[in-house]
């Protein structure tokens, strides 16, 4: 069991592959909130979203189960335990509110890889399409009246500022005045 690689598998790295072309990035083999010993394939932090890609033989999937049968008995109760592991964690992270995705190697890890990230656009944090937040481009004008947006104005006035306000390095120092003293800008 030494010999068995703890990550960067091949199911795991196909899997990882489709994820970035998704546009999803996420944390290799990082460690559980709470479980410092156990550890995520695949771990989205923002999202809350923890992907396992489980091997068929050593999480005894129900499509492709073996046991070996040279000491059956040894191997039952190890895979049990693994199994028993697995639903630990899944219910330790359910508790503090994060959704757990199990992967088994024989799944078609391109469909896989849209499963998780449905999951994690459900589940992560606003976008800014879908905030409160006013959304525009810089330089747009509203289609109706021809003035700028809300962006624009806020875009236009720091370019301003910048353009008629000399950096503090230009002033020589004793021309310098404290900020209270400096005429009102003509945009406020």
């Amino acid at each position: 069991m030494a010999r068995q690689h703890r990550r960067d598998t091949k199911p795991e790295l196909f899997l990882r592959r489709e994820l970035h072309q998704l546009g999803l990035r996420y944390r290799v083999d990082h460690p559980l909130p709470g479980m410092p010993r156990r550890r995520a394939d695949v771990l989205f932090t923002r999202a809350k979203v923890a992907v396992f890609v489980d091997g068929c033989f050593w999480h005894a999937c129900p499509e492709h189960k073996t046991s070996p049968a040279n000491n059956a008995l040894w191997w039952t109760a190890k895979l049990a335990r693994n199994v028993e592991r697995d639903r630990e964690t899944d219910a330790h992270l359910v508790a503090l509110g994060w959704t757990v995705l199990r992967v088994w190697e024989h799944e078609d890890m391109p469909q896989a890889a849209v499963r998780i990230r449905e999951a994690v656009r459900a589940t992560g944090p606003r976008s800014v399409a879908g905030s409160s937040w006013p959304t525009c481009q810089v330089g747009a004008t509203d289609s109706r009246t021809g003035a700028l947006g809300p962006c624009s104005g806020v875009a236009l006035r720091v370019a301003q500022v910048w353009a008629t306000e000399p950096a503090a390095e230009t002033l020589p120092p004793s021309s310098a005045k404290p900020l209270a003293s400096r005429p009102a800008h003509p945009l406020e």
